[in-house]
C-alpha cells in the first residue's frame, strides 16, 4: 500500500479516480488468472516476483535490479520442476522471506539487502503457485487471501480517513492510525470469512472458529507488512518503489501486506504437510 509522506499534498479527486481504476483493471486480471490456474497462473505471479525483485533492487543498488529481477523469474521457473513437493518449497520460500525481512532493518552490507529481496520477491513465486494446485480448496485458498488483504486495505483506509486518532506507528508511517488498523482488521476478519462461506464446497468443511482466526491473523499480518515496506521505503529516502502501476506506485507498494499472507499461509502449509 502506497503511504505518502507527512506534509504532502493530499490526493485530488484524479488521483483517486486513476488509483481506483487501476486497482480495479489489476483484480480483474488477478483473479481471471487465478480461476485459470495452472501454468498461466504461475507464470504471471513468477513475472511479479521478478519485477518485486527488480523494484527492491532498484532501490538498494539500481545496477543489479535488471539482473536480479531476471534471475527470480528463473528461479522460479527452475525450481517449479524440482523433485521436492510444493509444499516443502512454499515452507522454504516462506521461511526464507521471512528471515530476510527480519534482517533487512539490521544489516547495511548492500550484497544481504539485495539477497533479501531476492528472498522476499521468491515468495511470491514459490507460494502462491504450491497453494492454487492444493487440491479443491486451492482456488478457495486464493480468494481467501485476496479477500482478507483487499477488505482490510480498503477499510483501514476510509475507516483512518473518518475516525482518525492515535497514529499507529508514526515514525515509519505518519498517516496511518490505530482506528484504521483495527477497522481494517475487523473487515479483514469478514472478508476471510465470507469467502469461505461462500465459495461452494468450503462451508462446514472446518469449524467457523479457525477460520475467523486464521482471516484475523492474515489481516494483522497484511498490515505488518505494510509498514515493514515503508520502512524500508523511507530508509531509502524513496516515495514509491517505481510507477509500474499508474495511481499506486509499483507492485513492491500494491503487494507488501500480500506477501506477508503468503509467508504466513506457505507456513501453514509447509507444517500441516509435516503432519500428514
Amino acid at each position: 500500500m502506497n503511504d505518502r509522506p507527512s506534509g504532502t499534498p493530499q490526493k485530488g479527486p484524479g488521483e483517486l479516480k486513476l488509483r481506483v481504476v487501476s486497482a480495479l483493471v489489476l483484480a480483474a486480471m488477478v483473479l481471471l488468472a487465478t480461476i485459470w490456474g495452472g501454468w498461466p497462473f504461475r507464470i504471471i505471479w513468477t513475472l511479479v516476483a521478478g519485477i518485486v525483485a527488480y523494484e527492491w533492487l532498484a532501490m538498494v543498488n539500481r545496477g543489479n535490479a535488471i539482473p536480479a529481477g531476471i534471475g527470480v523469474v528463473v528461479a522460479g521457473l527452475a525450481l517449479a520442476f524440482s523433485p521436492a513437493s510444493p509444499a516443502a518449497l512454499a515452507g522454504a520460500a516462506a521461511a526464507a522471506a521471512l528471515v530476510g525481512a527480519l534482517l533487512t532493518p539490521m544489516v547495511r552490507s548492500r550484497l544481504a539487502l539485495e539477497l533479501c529481496g531476492v528472498a522476499y520477491a521468491l515468495a511470491f513465486a514459490l507460494i502462491t503457485p504450491a497453494l492454487r494446485d492444493l487440491p479443491q480448496i486451492g482456488l478457495a485458498l486464493i480468494l481467501w487471501s485476496f479477500a482478507v488483504v483487499w477488505f482490510t486495505d480498503i477499510a483501514a483506509y476510509f475507516t483512518g480517513r473518518k475516525l482518525g486518532g492515535p497514529k499507529l506507528m508514526p515514525s515509519v508511517s505518519p498517516k496511518k492510525t490505530w482506528s484504521g488498523a483495527i477497522g481494517g482488521a475487523v473487515a479483514g476478519m469478514i472478508g476471510g470469512y465470507l469467502i469461505w462461506r461462500l465459495v461452494p464446497g468450503l462451508d462446514g468443511l472446518t469449524a467457523a472458529g479457525p477460520v475467523v482466526a486464521a482471516s484475523l491473523a492474515g489481516s494483522i499480518v497484511s498490515q505488518a507488512g505494510d509498514l515493514f515496506e515503508s520502512s524500508l521505503k523511507r530508509r531509502f529516502d524513496t516515495k514509491d518503489s517505481s510507477h509500474l502501476i499508474p495511481g499506486h506506485g509499483g507492485f513492491l507498494d500494491r503487494l507488501d501486506g500480500y506477501w506477508a499472507v503468503l509467508v504466513l499461509a506457505g507456513l501453514a502449509l509447509f507444517a500441516v504437510h509435516l503432519n500428514v
